[in-house]
């Protein structure tokens, strides 16, 4: 989906649009380059198109391009941690959904209701709303299964398997899940996303060697295929990965790249997470104490920031096991902490 010649496609067929004077396939030439620009560019770009797409539909009394421009919003706020907005783009959606004005068009390869489901659950998990999170996912996979779009249903095993991320047997299966659905349907950006996600459970049970090489496999083929979309989070998991294999030098500088790959292109939802790994990382290396420190409290402040009880509760606790250990431990003994 990074390719550059779907660009040039959708930038082509943006004037064709506007000479026809037809609102839906603008939508389209549109939600085509949103989806190219959230794959290869800053997030505040493709918010750009999104509120463009918003306002053409604003203009138009088509529930379903309406819930296509909350997909936009929803997607996008979510990944830039704006968590309480993307959620609310997410319901909006919904809420057009269940109102039975609505239908699909063929144009789109997600279907907009069953992602809008999908991000408001993601954003309820962070916000620490784990019931809403769970049935907003099972109705989304239940739709999905439902208009046979199996690309929303690989989009909800990526997040289901996020949510399952420290539940290496249940990860594993999810993975597992995951690559025989893109396998079957020849969907190469799904296979690169459940090998990652493979390699992280093997790496949680024991196997980082093996682990590794897959995680590092998919981040290759990602970049590979131009995307940069997710990269600071397979890095984060690559970091982990890492750590499992006792290697914190190299855990360090794989946090290093995913945040300055993060800050480059906005993906604020991972600052917190990122933050709180640096200081577990610098704890296993036996850094100064300031630097321990500093990272965890940045950790909990975005977390608050953010409005996320999932990731401020992490960081605190992480935080507390550190000076628990700190106070106990004597004669210079590293201090392990737990990835979650």
């Amino acid at each position: 989906m990074g390719a550059p010649e779907a660009r040039i496609c959708y930038e082509r067929a943006e004037p064709l649009c506007h000479s026809l004077n037809d609102p839906r396939l603008l939508y389209v030439a549109l939600m085509g380059q949103f989806r190219y620009t959230l794959m290869t560019d800053k997030l505040s770009a493709a918010m750009q198109i999104a509120e463009r797409v918003s306002a053409l539909t604003g203009q138009q009394n088509d529930a379903t391009l309406t819930i296509g421009a909350y997909r936009a919003l929803a997607c996008t706020h979510y990944y830039l941690g704006n968590f309480e907005s993307g959620r609310e783009y997410a319901l909006r959606a919904v809420e057009i959904w269940r109102s039975g004005r609505v239908q699909s068009y063929a144009e789109e390869h997600h279907t907009p209701v069953a992602n809008c489901l999908f991000y408001g659950a993601m954003c309820e998990w962070y916000l620490g709303e784990s019931v809403r999170c769970h049935a907003m996912m099972e109705e989304g996979i239940s739709l999905a299964k439902g208009l046979n779009d199996m690309n929303s249903l690989a989009l909800a095993l990526q997040f289901a398997a996020t949510i399952a991320r420290y539940n290496a047997t249940e990860l594993e299966r999810l993975a597992s899940e995951l690559i025989e659905l893109a396998t079957r349907h020849n969907f190469s950006y799904w296979l690169t996303i459940g090998t990652m996600f493979r390699g992280w459970a093997r790496s949680a049970i024991g196997d980082t060697v093996e682990g590794i090489a897959w995680i590092e496999h998919g981040i290759r083929d990602l970049r590979a295929g131009g995307s940069v979309f997710g990269l600071p989070t397979w890095l984060a998991v690559k970091a982990e990965a890492l750590h499992l294999a006792d290697c914190a030098p190299e855990a360090l500088a794989a946090i290093d790249e995913a945040e300055a790959m993060a800050q480059r292109f906005e993906h604020r939802n991972t600052f917190s997470q990122l933050h709180r790994l640096r200081g577990v990382f610098l704890a296993a290396m036996g850094a100064e104490e300031t630097q321990i420190e500093g990272s965890f409290r940045a950790a909990i402040t975005i977390a608050r920031e953010q409005k996320s009880i999932l990731l401020e509760e992490c960081a605190e606790e992480t935080y507390a096991e550190y000076r628990r250990q700190s106070a106990s431990l004597s004669g210079g003994r590293l201090i392990r902490l737990p990835l979650w």
